[in-house]
């Protein structure tokens, strides 16, 4: 299964490169710093140009380090996508340290910035399962049932709710997970 509809906002599955995302916002697994380094996070701060970069450092020197499971949006510079959202999923210790609470909170302030901000759609990653080693299977299930509640349970701007993901593997997760929320 790649897509699932609750209330008025369609989960959809795809297998890509998120920073080609036709969305109002795509959301990058930045790290504390806000610093586009490797992964995800350096390809959305090179596609993006350097906007992106000033507007991270910008909030880096007002609020200093994003802590996990916070998010922050900025501009998206020459990316398709409107604006970008800025999250910090956790890194993975064997599950014992709050991981799935961080992960599933990156995902919620994500969807939150979203509404705040009135965008009808929006692109994740697969956060945390690349430099910061999260078992996928372990998260694409929070990452799918965080969004299903919170669609479930909130008001929101969005429509679209698109997990843009970059391999075969990651993409069976999150494909096996969304059929097993929707029944």
């Amino acid at each position: 299964m790649d897509s699932i509809t609750i209330k008025s906002t369609t989960i959809n599955l795809t297998m890509g490169d998120i920073v080609a995302a036709k969305v109002d916002a795509i959301v990058n697994a930045a790290n504390s710093e806000l610093a586009g380094d490797g992964g995800v996070d350096g390809a959305i701060h090179r596609a993006g140009g350097p906007d992106i970069h000033v507007a991270c450092h910008e909030i880096f020197q007002k609020q200093g380090p994003l802590p996990p499971g916070k998010a922050v949006i900025t501009t998206a510079g020459n990316l398709p996508a409107k604006c970008v959202i800025h999250t910090v999923g956790p890194i993975w210790y064997g599950g014992k340290n709050s991981e799935a609470e961080t992960l599933a909170s990156a995902y919620i302030e994500s969807l939150k910035l979203a509404t705040a901000n009135n965008l009808e759609s929006v692109a994740f990653p697969s956060l945390s399962t690349g430099a910061y080693h999260y078992p996928v299977d372990q998260a694409s299930k929070i990452a799918l049932e965080t969004v299903a509640d919170y669609l479930r349970s909130n008001e929101t701007s969005l429509k679209e709710v698109r997990f843009v993901l970059y391999d075969t593997k990651t993409y069976d997760a999150y494909a096996r997970d969304l059929t097993e929320i929707a029944s």
